[in-house]
């Protein structure tokens, strides 16, 4: 096996730090074709079917992928943007909007990249990115508040394969969840104030989450207590009553059991409850995507509109929101204090000694 050098490095390039901000991905078009291909990649990941390999070969190649690809197109082009698709489209935007605040904090150099666990631009490309800018150092942030094995382990999982490449090495450290973060909790909270204050309170306030199979939750993944302790902790700081809030999980796919309640199931039955006007946060989505601006503010909303409800509203993620940035901010600071406090080093001295110990660069 041939390694992968440094590319372009100098003796006198300074070392840096570097942010590697991931997410789930997304087709790089809204047709059947790269639609497709995205869903081949994504689906094959042991992580997310959990499954004999050899089985689900033959259904997702003998089935989903010749059914599926064409009406989830549809669904992408129905909020498909001039810059591409919500989720990268508001990576890049945090990614931009992180920059500055972060070297306003750090007394070194420092660089945000980011990189999609399935699609483009891949985590290879994220991490190619940083390495060729001269980091050293790289914490891996996946922008999944909740861990689950299907989302934040298969992150890891590419990053290590794609690592295993590299001949030198970066010091690494990853993020795991944070779920229970006071600044994230306290961001969610400004945000559900704020979309009230100018809509109105409803009757009944949904977090939505994005299912699992609930063999997954008997295996041992976190993600359904997690949810449960994000939408709690909400709940409390903007003190509302037992009776005014719930959780649910959307996104099921299959015929096994998934994490219940349904949201879609939910929001059929509320209107006989006397339930008419909801509002949905999805607070598992760090970005608003086809799951939040399709699945919920379009499929869900006709359901409980259709059963008899009368009011329905979506509370966007929490996406670019200075709220939001400045939280990120925070939490790669608490995560990369040590390095912070690491002297700078001086290059044009370290150039000085590997020319004289005989190095071209």
């Amino acid at each position: 096996m041939t390694f992968k050098g440094t590319p372009g490095f100098t003796h006198d390039q300074p070392d840096q730090i570097g942010i590697l901000l991931t997410n789930l991905g997304t087709p790089d078009a809204p047709d059947s074709g790269a639609v497709r291909r995205y869903l081949a990649e994504f689906l094959a990941d042991p992580r997310i079917v959990e499954m004999p390999r050899w089985l689900w070969r033959i259904i997702l190649h003998g089935v989903i992928l010749r059914i599926r690809p064409p009406r989830v197109a549809h669904a992408y082009a129905s909020v498909w943007r001039e810059d591409g698709a919500p989720l990268l489209a508001y990576t890049r935007k945090q990614a931009r909007a992180l920059q500055p605040v972060l070297e306003t904090t750090f007394q070194q150099p420092l660089k945000v990249a980011i990189g999609m666990r399935y699609g483009n631009p891949s985590l290879a490309d994220g991490l190619a990115e940083l390495q060729a800018a001269g980091v050293r150092r790289i914490l891996v942030l996946p922008l999944y508040p909740q861990y689950s094995a299907t989302t934040t382990a298969s992150t890891f999982d590419a990053i290590a394969d794609e690592l295993k490449t590299w001949r030198w090495l970066p010091e690494l450290h990853m993020l795991t969840s944070y779920h229970d973060h006071p600044g994230y909790i306290g961001a969610l909270a400004d945000s559900i104030r704020q979309y009230q204050q100018e809509h109105g309170t409803p009757q009944k306030l949904l977090f939505s989450f994005h299912g699992l199979p609930k063999r997954y939750l008997l295996a041992g993944d976190p993600y359904f207590c997690q949810c449960h302790k994000t939408a709690r902790l909400v709940a409390e700081q903007l003190g509302l009553p037992d009776d005014a809030w719930q959780v649910t999980f959307q996104s099921r796919f299959g015929r096994e059991e998934w994490l219940q309640p349904y949201t879609d199931f939910t929001l059929k039955a509320l209107p006989d409850e006397g339930i008419r006007h909801v509002q949905v946060i999805s607070p598992g989505f760090s970005s608003d995507c086809l799951e939040t601006l399709e699945e919920i503010d379009m499929q869900n909303r006709e359901f409980f509109l259709e059963a008899g409800g009368e009011r329905f509203a979506y509370i966007p993620a929490l996406n670019d929101r200075p709220e939001h940035i400045r939280f990120l901010a925070d939490l790669i600071g608490e995560h990369t204090g040590a390095w912070q406090s690491l002297p700078v080093a001086n290059t044009a001295t370290r150039r000085q000694l590997a020319k004289k110990e005989g190095a071209e660069e």
